[in-house]
């Protein structure tokens, strides 16, 4: 009774016996504006999830998973931002005790009076990876799919810029030193451009191509151990409440270098919509050991019951806003494949069906159910569980 006690609670705070809401759940007091137009504003989001794992069961009876239910995400961040000439931003995730986007974005045109673009500096996400430079806030289903999971690089510290016109958009970024939690010494540069020959509301068509080069350096920590580069490359089974990976690269040694691509595709027509996104990671090695391919990809569809369409801008999507009152209703199927095999590296492979359901009460209340149907082969021993994932989240 415990489990779904925490969601009923949630969802009935917004009612009050069956009467639309006296409050007004969208104008919540985290903002204000100052005279000159400058906004100053608290953000953040609040996940509850609960996982329950079937036909996981080892050779020797175990299961392989734990059912689960507790905190996914407690995020809290500040944002001071004047339109038109900057926006500054600092977060941080308690949950996994992790800095989310701290950085500080300035528009060219309020400085030279011409658009040349906008120029972030800080720590932001890397753009190879279309799903993973998608909004905490608005993520279509409760987990990022395989690939993205597995081979997207994460945020950085250094510079971007980036350049939008109403029918492409091209991003490049230059990443140095240790990221805000101390790992991952090294440089990366990095580049993505999109086409959108169709971009309205309801009515969007993009197309994107993106690749990195990151160069990793040997680390030395705070008793003088110098550990030389390494990689890694694995992912959950789109669960978040659980460690256990089903395909996992093991640590590569002697890495040089490691190279990502990526291709993107967004169509939205109304209260349809399909995305899907393929990426693949090379990895060059010193000292004579072989490199390292590996790749998956996902492909989702996306239909609204209410009839909204899935928000589109700055060459991603956003959260949902419903009209009613009662707010709106998605229905998703998504098809995820990732595979680590390569030569000697017996990685794994994986693929996943979801078949997902999500209710906007409103656009600070957003209620989520996943069913997965997970296939894996990693060395000979195979793995098919079954997991349901329920998740109520607050974001503002």
């Amino acid at each position: 009774m415990k489990r779904p006690l925490v969601f009923g609670v949630i969802a009935a705070a917004s009612f009050h016996t069956g009467q639309v809401p006296a409050y007004d759940f969208d104008d919540w007091p985290v903002h204000h504006t100052f005279g000159d137009g400058t906004d100053l504003a608290l953000t953040g989001v609040y996940r509850y999830d609960l996982n329950d794992f079937g036909n996981d069961a080892l050779p020797d009876g175990r299961s392989r998973f734990e059912d689960s239910h507790t905190n996914r995400r407690k995020e809290l961040g500040l944002t001071l931002k004047k339109k038109g000439v900057y926006d500054a931003v600092i977060g941080y995730e308690y949950q996994g005790r992790s800095w989310l986007d701290t950085n500080l974005r300035v528009q060219s045109k309020a400085l030279f009076g011409t658009d040349y673009g906008a120029f972030r500096f800080g720590y932001s996400k890397t753009p190879v990876g279309f799903e993973g430079v998608t909004s905490t806030k608005a993520t279509s289903f409760l987990e990022l799919a395989l690939p993205v999971q597995a081979l997207y690089e994460g945020r950085r510290t250094g510079v971007d810029w980036a350049f939008e016109r109403p029918r492409w958009l091209v991003n490049v970024g230059y990443y140095w030193g240790q990221d805000l939690q101390g790992d991952n010494d090294g440089t990366t540069i990095a580049a993505r451009l999109a086409w959108t020959p169709h971009k309205r509301d309801g009515d969007v068509v993009h197309l994107g191509i993106s690749a990195s080069e990151e160069r990793p350096d040997a680390t030395t920590d705070g008793r003088g151990v110098r550990t030389l580069p390494v990689a890694r490359f694995r992912s959950i089974p789109e669960a978040g409440l659980t460690s256990v990976r089903l395909v996992d690269s093991g640590t590569l040694s002697n890495v040089d270098d490691i190279r990502r691509y990526g291709l993107e595709a967004l169509w939205i027509g109304g209260p349809w919509s399909v995305q899907g996104e393929l990426l693949n990671v090379d990895v060059g090695r010193k000292g004579g050991k072989p490199g390292y391919d590996a790749g998956g990809f996902y492909v989702f569809g996306s239909w609204i019951l209410t009839g909204e369409s899935r928000p589109y801008s700055g060459g991603n999507t956003g959260n949902l806003k419903p009209k009613g009152a009662w707010g709106a209703w998605e229905l998703l199927l998504r098809y995820s494949q990732l595979d680590l095999d390569d030569g000697a590296i017996r990685g794994g492979r994986q693929r996943d069906w979801t078949l997902g359901a999500n209710w906007y009460l409103t656009q600070h209340f957003k209620f989520q159910a996943n069913y997965i149907q997970a296939s894996s082969d990693r060395a000979g021993l195979s793995l098919d569980p079954r997991i349901l994932e329920l998740r109520a989240q607050m974001q503002f």
